[in-house]
C-alpha cells in the first residue's frame, strides 16, 4: 500500500478506530422503519456507519439535549406572552396619542420595557444557535 493510499484510507474510514481494551458495553436500539431509513441516509451522506453516526451525535458537545430544547421553547413561550402584553400597552399608548391628548409619561417606561424584551429575545435566539 503506497503512502497516498494509506493517507486516503485513514481519512475515509467508515468505522471508528479499534480501542486497545476493546468494546466494553453493547447498546441495542429499536427504531421504526422511517427512523431507520433516515439514519441510513444520514450515515451515507456523512460517509460513516449508523453506530458511528449515533455515537458521534450523542457525544457531541455542540448538540442540544431534549431538556435544553424544552427550556428554550419554554423561554420563547414566556417571551411570546410578554410581547402580547407589551403590544397591548403600545396600542393603548398609540390610541391615547392619536386622540390628541398629551403623550403619556408612561410611554418612555413602556418603550424601555419593549427594548428589554427584545434583548431577551435576542439572548434566547443566540442560545438556540
Amino acid at each position: 500500500m503506497t503512502e497516498e493510499n494509506a493517507d486516503r484510507s485513514r481519512f475515509s474510514r467508515r468505522r471508528r478506530e479499534n480501542k486497545p481494551a476493546g468494546t466494553k458495553k453493547r447498546r441495542d436500539l429499536w427504531v421504526t422503519a422511517e427512523e431507520e431509513v433516515a439514519l441510513v441516509a444520514r450515515a451515507a451522506r456523512e460517509r460513516v456507519t449508523v453506530p458511528n453516526l449515533l455515537i458521534s451525535a450523542a457525544l457531541s458537545e455542540t448538540s442540544e439535549t431534549p431538556t435544553q430544547r424544552k427550556a428554550a421553547a419554554a423561554e420563547l413561550m414566556a417571551l411570546h406572552t410578554l410581547l402580547a402584553r407589551v403590544s397591548n400597552n403600545v396600542n393603548q399608548i398609540a390610541r391615547h396619542a392619536n386622540a390628541g391628548d398629551d403623550f403619556p409619561q408612561d410611554a418612555r417606561a413602556v418603550l424601555a420595557y419593549v427594548r428589554e424584551v427584545a434583548m431577551r429575545i435576542d439572548r434566547a435566539v443566540e442560545g438556540l444557535m
